[in-house]
């Protein structure tokens, strides 16, 4: 098993609002496989010991958090665990990439594939190809959605909960939006803050979930995945000075900027109690800045 830390619902306090608000903050289950990752990959990993299968494989971008996460999983549990990456030019820049030189120092494989090629990456052509490359391995989706990531999703939620009147949460394939639905209380309300830009989030969350008390708020995508701006890194910095509450700039930041500007519009009826997901993601701050970094804007505080 994968020792764990505990989740604690933080306080954020906000005077003459009328609104409680806290932060859940599953950042701190583990330093590595921490949040929304730990929650997707704990029953996929049951299922990989109970197949009995060694190898892990799975997709990702160059600062993905779920290639860092399963990584690490991987090293803990003794599982082999092996990267497709998009883009072909990263093989070469694996020690310059915090994200892709954590998994490497944690024994994971990589395979580059083009950019056209991760597209089709699902095909049957593409994994007997990798099947061969690999042998046998247990498939992880890219981002870590699928049913048993949702069951995993649905107990991030405990009892002492459930007087929340409104769950927020960042989306980015919907696996955690839709194990909130699924797990939430009559009389709650789940609002999905998407990081990226498409309307297919709609679909691809209404295959898991199973109740209807859910919106996606997509005012704060900020131009869409990975895009950030010289506000949001202030706002970053701002609210983790303030309540010494680290955000990531992918999900938890826009998510967390969504749900302040919320409140501040009066988008929430007085009186409401507001439960923010923190899930993880601070890995990813580091290959942020880099990018920040070479463009000459404000570095993200760590």
């Amino acid at each position: 098993m994968i020792p764990l830390k505990q989740s604690i619902n933080q306080q954020i306090k906000i005077p003459n609002r009328g609104i409680e608000l806290y932060v859940k903050r599953e950042d701190k289950l583990h330093d590595f496989v921490s949040g929304n990752k730990f929650r997707k990959l704990k029953y996929n990993l049951k299922e990989a010991e109970d197949l009995r299968c060694k190898t892990l494989l799975t997709f990702g971008g160059a600062y993905s958090n779920h290639i860092a996460a399963l990584a690490s999983a991987g090293q803990v549990l003794g599982f082999k665990t092996v990267g497709v990456i998009r883009g072909h030019e990263l093989s070469t820049r694996i020690e310059h990439n915090p994200t892709l030189h954590f998994a490497k120092a944690c024994g994971m494989q990589f395979k580059f594939v083009s950019r056209e090629d991760y597209r089709d990456k699902m095909s049957d052509s593409f994994l007997n190809a990798l099947m061969h490359d690999f042998g046998k391995f247990y498939l992880i989706p890219e981002g870590g959605t699928n049913a048993l990531a949702v069951k995993g999703c649905e107990e991030i939620l405990s009892e002492t909960d459930k007087d929340f009147n409104y769950i927020c949460v960042s989306v980015g394939t919907g696996g955690t939006i839709s194990g909130l639905i699924n797990c939430s209380k009559p009389g709650q309300q789940v609002l999905g803050f998407p990081a990226l830009k498409g309307s297919f989030l709609h679909k691809d969350i209404s295959k898991f979930a199973r109740k209807s008390n859910w919106t996606l708020v997509n005012d704060y995508h900020f131009g869409g995945y990975a895009k950030i701006n010289e506000a949001l890194v202030s706002f970053i910095n701002t609210f983790s000075s303030a309540y010494s509450v680290p955000l990531d700039p992918i999900y938890t930041g826009k998510m967390m900027f969504g749900v302040m500007d919320l409140i501040d519009k009066g988008a929430f009826p007085n009186g409401s109690r507001v439960l923010a997901i923190h899930t993880g993601g601070l890995q990813g701050i580091l290959g942020m800045n880099t990018h920040l970094k070479k463009k000459n804007l404000p570095l993200i505080d760590i």
